[in-house]
């Protein structure tokens, strides 16, 4: 999994063109897209769909049309209708290479851009993917009064007044409430805010593209040359699928914009991410390339790598890894236990499959205390299984508890990729096999740079850590007081530092330009390692757009490193400059001293 896949020789090539594609001239090529996918099927061995240099325009009217739960997307309230619009589908394809030489890919409408689905050995590359008329719509402020701003609107965003009211507009899609987001071109930085369309008095047009909006004393406004972003909450699409498919690879391309959740990966295996281009194409003028997270996944084994990437603009996490917790209602046999999906906005999939080992877990500890195989799994609802165990059921099983799938865990390397105007984190990871994030650049997040989480009692994210290593890499200006730059915060409530939820942590020799955020948080760890790291403060502009509230400075940590309930903890060899950082303090709770190995001359001071 380590070198890049190269094409056999004896592998036929179809052009697309040949097909009825005809690059350029705006007419749609799904048709032809279909056609070459259905021809590259008849054919065994290996294949190449080969994609002559150009722009392909891609409209939803024949696109496919399939039924998918995914994960982290939309309940049922918000999204009755779980059909996904799909441009590019393969389904149970094999030894595919779809080459790109360059092309762009344009999607028109609210789509998923691709899919696979039951897909074996597919290489996608070369090419570039974007949206006609993004999902997110930009704006940016042109001038300001004591209670009003005017903004210039993108001209890839579209819009209509109705009664004093901004309501953005697409192909088949129009909204007024919804996130939003304030991007600083000066600082590079991107946070949320509150929706100032939705808080504007009233809302008049004073030229094409051009809006004023009004406010009641007090409102905040932002300054001129700010870019507000907003879009729609319901993440009714994603970017891309993989679903239940292995050895796939995408290499060398440009996603340039995403609609949804980004390219989900649910219960997929040996996946490869590389030398990719996440930012808006720089002709667009746009700021915006994700619509939520960049790279999610979940359920997936196997090795993960993520590598040689640039993240830029995004509305929430760049990379996320997790399975998923599913609630024990109750055991109504032996070997036999009832479960939920609990969050709102995952449900529906299958998520045990015979053979499958699986963890019993106390939701308010996060301790595991029995395992078992699965025999079969029967989908009473979408919301709630029927798991069949090849034995019974350990001792002690209790409705609340919660189940983890253990053999659907991956390995994850994300190694030498560019994170930059991220509203939320860098990197999630919450796996029990290895995990390294190692020579990486994580530029301004708002939040955490890396954030390792395990809960049974709100997102339902599992699972425990086992072995991590951050290293070498550079975090600038990430997080602040309440967001460390490296977070490690389980949710479990029954807290003690003799039962820890994740082990084998090890941050060294990385560089952290800090000055309002910890370097370190870390509860219920044992075995955590901080060594070798230069901690020095950031630079004024790295901290510009750090103000997210609109309203003063925000205050700095209070400490440099928290360790709650941790165990086996040492700290060593780091070089810390203390003027302009958190004061240089280690604060302990809920674990004794002696639980601490702290080296003399790194500038700390312990604080129990």
């Amino acid at each position: 999994m380590n070198s890049d896949h190269h094409v056999p020789d004896a592998a036929v090539r179809i052009l697309l063109t040949d097909y009825g594609a005809e690059p350029g001239t705006g007419r749609d090529a799904l048709p032809a897209m279909r056609r070459a996918i259905e021809a590259a099927a008849r054919i065994s061995g290996p294949v190449v769909l080969d994609c002559p240099q150009g722009r392909y325009d891609l409209y939803p009217d024949e696109a496919a049309r399939e039924k998918y739960f995914i994960t982290n997307t939309a309940s049922e309230e918000e999204n009755p209708d779980v059909t996904k619009t799909i441009a590019i589908l393969l389904k149970d394809a094999a030894q595919l290479t779809l080459e790109g030489n360059g092309s762009l890919f344009l999607i028109h409408g609210r789509m998923t851009m691709l899919a696979l689905d039951g897909c074996d050995d597919i290489e996608i590359r070369n090419l570039h993917l974007d949206y006609a008329l993004p999902t997110v719509a930009e704006m940016t402020i042109s001038a300001n009064g004591g209670e009003w701003f005017d903004a210039e609107v993108h001209p890839d965003s579209r819009y209509e007044l109705q009664d004093g009211r901004v309501y953005w507009i697409g192909d088949g899609w129009r909204f007024n409430a919804g996130p939003m987001q304030a991007f600083d071109p000066a600082s590079n930085r991107t946070w949320r805010i509150d929706n100032l369309g939705e808080q504007a008095a009233r809302v008049e047009e004073l030229a094409p593209n051009r809006l004023r909006f009004f406010f009641d004393a007090g409102t905040p406004l932002q300054p001129v040359g700010r870019v507000l972003q907003v879009r729609d909450g319901i993440r009714d699409q994603v970017g891309a699928f993989i679903y239940k498919s292995r050895n796939v690879r995408l290499l060398k391309s440009g996603i340039h914009f995403m609609h949804g959740l980004g390219i989900v990966c649910q219960y997929s295996e040996h996946l490869r991410f590389a030398e990719l281009d996440f930012s808006p194409r720089p002709e667009t003028g746009r700021t915006v390339t994700a619509f939520a997270d960049f790279i999610h996944l979940s359920g997936c084994r196997g090795m993960v790598e993520i590598e040689d990437s640039r993240f830029i603009g995004g509305h929430d996490d760049a990379v996320n890894a997790h399975g998923t917790y599913l609630r024990i209602v109750e055991a109504p046999a032996a070997n036999q236990v009832r479960l939920r999906f609990m969050h709102p906005q995952t449900y529906g999939f299958e998520a045990f499959f015979p053979g499958d080992e699986v963890a019993f877990v106390r939701s308010a500890s996060l301790q595991a205390y029995g395992t078992g195989k699965v025999r079969a799994a029967e989908a009473i609802s979408p919301r709630e299984w029927l798991v069949t165990l090849a034995d019974d059921l350990p001792s002690g099983v209790t409705a609340g508890d919660a189940v983890e799938n253990v053999t659907w865990t991956p390995e994850l390397h994300v190694r030498r990729n560019y994170f930059a105007r991220i509203s939320t984190r860098g990197v999630l990871a919450s796996t029990r096999r290895k995990i390294v994030i190692e020579d990486n650049v994580f530029d301004g997040m708002t939040m955490s740079g890396v954030f390792v989480c395990d809960e049974a009692e709100n997102w339902f994210e599992s699972g425990p850590v086992r072995d991590m290593t951050i290293r070498r890499n550079r975090f600038l200006a990430c997080g602040d007081a309440d967001h460390p730059v490296v977070y490690i915060a389980p949710e479990n409530r029954e807290v003690d530092a003799g039962l820890p939820v994740h082990a084998g942590i090890a941050i060294e020799d990385n560089v952290i330009e800090t000055t309002l955020a910890a370097a370190l948080d870390a509860k219920s760890v044992r075995g955590i390692r901080f060594a070798g790291n230069t901690i020095v403060p950031a630079s004024p502009e790295g901290n510009a757009g750090s103000d997210t509230s609109g309203e003063g400075t925000p205050t700095a940590g209070s400490n440099l490193i928290r360790l709650i309930a941790c165990s086996e903890a040492v700290i060593a060899g780091n070089r810390i400059d203390a003027a302009g950082t958190p004061a240089g303090v280690v604060s302990l709770e809920r674990m004794p001293p002696g639980e601490l190995r702290l080296d003399e001359g790194q500038g700390l001071r312990l604080e129990a």
